[in-house]
């Protein structure tokens, strides 16, 4: 049995009438009578009752009549599922991001604004350190990801690069140099216990920061090294340190942390990255396509 049996028999169950079924069909009436008879054939009932000027459908038919009508539905119904995957409008996404890189309001706002264009799209969402992210996406076992560092040891990844963030420091209330309202040079820092955040081995926003330092003339003398943003602007919360981090961190732990700009000669931006493969599936195609025309628009508020 074939979908245009089904056709065929609901337009002449509808119609009660060989050639205005025909009609509706678009096809001649003896092809359309013999393609009911062979369907009733296949089935072994016969699914109406004939004269020779009407035809009805029995009481066979009438319960067919239902199935043949749900199953049309629902063949519909898988196309355009499978047409709206293909064009990247349902499926599924698995989204990672930094915590750093989820604090940047452009992140948000992007897949807001993609849940609400494409509803049918699930999203699902990883945090993680940016060396394990980055070996998700090139694993395959998430579809993209958001970061603050290149792809340049990927070779499978691409990535666009949505903005580039001013860095700021944060300094324990009570600091020294957080009396101060002026911008700070790197080189102010040079006796400071620092706290570093990342990964051994793993890409970041260390990957900046070390050669501004040395710049300036030092290497940091770092007193703890955590895997993650956040924990470092903890530590620097309870008085254990100073360290420097994307400006839109500045909204966390504001009563004990102060964050102060960086002077000109000494300031330097970091990246917020979108690393994705290759070749990406069609809903990932579209939420890059999203975030290009963020970018062209000028990014956020903390680029």
């Amino acid at each position: 049995m074939e979908l245009r049996h089904l056709r065929y028999f609901v337009a002449v169950a509808e119609e009660q009438h060989m050639t205005r079924a025909a009609q509706r069909l678009g096809i001649q009436q003896p092809p359309l009578s013999q393609q009911i008879r062979d369907l009733e054939r296949e089935l072994g009932v016969r699914l109406f009752d004939r004269t020779p000027r009407s035809i009805k459908l029995n009481g066979s038919g009438q319960v067919f009549l239902k199935d043949a009508r749900r199953l049309l539905a629902d063949a519909e119904s898988a196309v355009a599922r499978v047409r709206q995957a293909s064009r990247g409008e349902s499926g599924r996404i698995a989204v990672g991001y930094t915590s750093s890189a989820s604090l940047h309001p452009l992140v948000p706002r992007l897949l807001r604004a993609f849940h609400a264009r494409h509803p049918h799209v699930d999203l699902e969402f990883q945090e993680n350190a940016t060396r394990d992210l980055l070996e998700a996406v090139a694993g395959e076992s998430i579809d993209a990801a958001f970061v603050r560092s290149t792809t340049d040891r990927y070779p499978s990844l691409r990535s666009i690069v949505l903005a580039d963030e001013p860095m700021v420091v944060a300094l324990p209330v009570g600091h020294r140099l957080a009396k101060r309202r002026k911008a700070i040079l790197l080189a102010e820092l040079a006796e400071e216990p620092w706290i570093f955040y990342r990964r051994a081995d793993g890409p970041g926003i260390q990957d900046e920061l070390m050669p501004a330092c040395r710049k300036a003339g030092y290497t940091p003398r770092i007193v703890a090294d955590v895997p993650r943003l956040l924990s470092a602007v903890t530590l620097v919360s309870a008085g254990r340190g100073i360290t420097i981090v994307p400006r839109a961190i500045d909204a966390v732990h504001q009563e004990s942390v102060v964050y102060r700009k960086l002077a000109a000669a000494s300031a330097f931006t970091i990246p917020l990255t979108l690393v994705f493969r290759a070749s990406p599936s069609a809903p990932v195609r579209r939420l890059v396509d999203m975030a290009l025309a963020e970018k062209k628009k000028g990014g956020s508020p903390g680029a």
